[in-house]
């Protein structure tokens, strides 16, 4: 997507160096998973000072051709993520893989001694995250996952502003995502060699049920169920994990789901609209939603209190405060008797009545990029800033979402055991 929320945030962080004083040393990167995004976040680390891509593993030729193309034909490259953790030169890798291979590589990563970057969404399933976070906790390793939401200067200045009372009590937020083309709808194209000569497809499905070879299914996964968590894990948890940041909180209690394949009947298992309403046990309530069938604006995140308004789409902070409520009720006294009627509004003869103040523009400067945090972690022995419990929670968000939508019920959920009700 030409106007995607990774590029706009990508844009607002607009790279700054990595400070020159407090390391010389370079994070030599292996790549898994060198597909769409694997190929912008090559180019997005080798942006990093500090940062080197040494090595590159990808079940399709044609992304080791490319990845080549950006790295250099030196680089190590090829089809077996593993020999990436053997490779005594790699310090960390960085994976972008289909969702249902996320765990699987994480826990091989973390075992071979690599600091790992994983993309978001974290996890395939609500179960595999408390076994990431035992992983990462163990290894002593940096793990920090790829949503970069949680690190803008933006996202940092609205937190501030919510904590400044600014809003009141923060009592609904909605989350709005809007997209209305194929491109947007993940039909991605499929290159003209992709073959079972140029693709490992058995490797490629993993753990899921066997299938026939289908190219579409390996450069269209995100419209199946067996490999990715599709609207929500794709895109609610941009939104989760900025909203949690945001919001100072960890996980939702509870869910409830609607929506359907409306528009590409293409065979895809995911729904194209769908739309959820969360609760939290610190008091509010978070309607979210992915439409794939109309492309309107407003999207972004909007955050309601008693006291003001918080608009934050991908480039801006629009702050609208709350008019002062008037004491004087015209319409609640109408059934007064006239005599009556005057003397209760001549109380408030007085009072100045507001209107709703002009909403103001915020101004962010521009900050780090979430791929900077990574290195700087990693060279600078610093706590990883986004972190896989934190990349736990923002996806199991998304993962409670499907379970309601795919069981037709409100789920529960107890964030500290990981129980679930259906």
């Amino acid at each position: 997507m030409a106007s995607s929320r990774r590029t706009f945030l990508y844009t607002l962080s607009a790279a700054a160096p990595l400070a020159a004083q407090t390391s010389k040393d370079t994070v030599r990167l292996g790549f898994i998973g060198s597909g769409i995004r694997g190929k912008q976040l090559i180019d997005e680390f080798m942006a990093v000072p500090g940062a080197k891509g040494v090595a590159v593993a990808d079940l399709y030729d044609g992304c080791l051709q490319r990845a080549k193309e950006q790295l250099g034909d030196t680089i190590q490259a090829g089809r077996d993520y593993r020999a990436v953790l053997d490779n005594k030169e790699v310090d960390a890798v960085v994976i972008a893989t289909p969702d249902h291979w996320h765990e699987k590589i994480v826990l091989d990563s973390l075992s071979a001694g690599k600091h790992v970057y994983v993309e978001k969404p974290m996890t395939w399933s609500l179960q595999e995250g408390p076994r990431i976070i035992a992983a990462a906790k163990n290894s002593g390793k940096i793990l920090q996952v790829g949503s970069q939401a949680k690190t803008s200067a933006l996202t940092a200045k609205a937190k501030e502003i919510i904590a400044g009372g600014a809003l009141g009590k923060v009592n609904m937020i909605r989350m709005a995502n809007h997209r209305n083309s194929s491109e947007g709808a993940w039909n991605y194209p499929v290159p003209t060699d992709a073959s079972e000569k140029t693709i490992d497809w058995p490797k490629w499905l993993g753990k899921a049920a066997k299938r026939p070879f289908d190219p579409k299914v390996v450069f269209q996964w995100r419209r199946f169920w067996d490999f990715s968590g599709g609207v929500a894990a794709d895109l609610f948890v941009h939104q989760f994990t900025q909203m949690h940041e945001l919001m100072g909180v960890q996980a939702p209690i509870a869910a409830v789901s609607a929506g359907g394949t409306y528009k590409w009947k293409d065979g895809r298992t995911v729904p194209d609209v769908m739309n959820s309403l969360l609760e939290y046990k610190e008091g509010f309530i978070v309607d979210v939603y992915v439409n794939q069938a109309n492309g309107l604006a407003p999207r972004g995140i909007f955050i309601y209190g008693d006291e003001g308004t918080l608009q934050i789409d991908f480039r801006r902070i629009t702050l609208i405060p709350e008019p002062k409520e008037s004491q004087a009720q015209e319409y609640g006294s109408i059934n007064f008797p006239k005599a009556a009627r005057d003397e209760y509004l001549a109380k408030f003869a007085n009072e100045t009545r507001q209107q709703r103040p002009e909403p103001k523009e915020i101004p962010v400067e521009r900050g780090q990029t979430h791929n900077w945090y990574f290195i700087d972690s990693i060279l600078n022995n610093k706590p990883s800033r986004e972190n896989a419990t934190e990349g736990h929670y923002a996806a199991a968000a998304a993962h409670l979402c499907n379970l309601a939508y795919r069981h037709k019920t409100r789920a529960s959920w107890d964030p500290a055991t990981g129980k679930v009700k259906l």
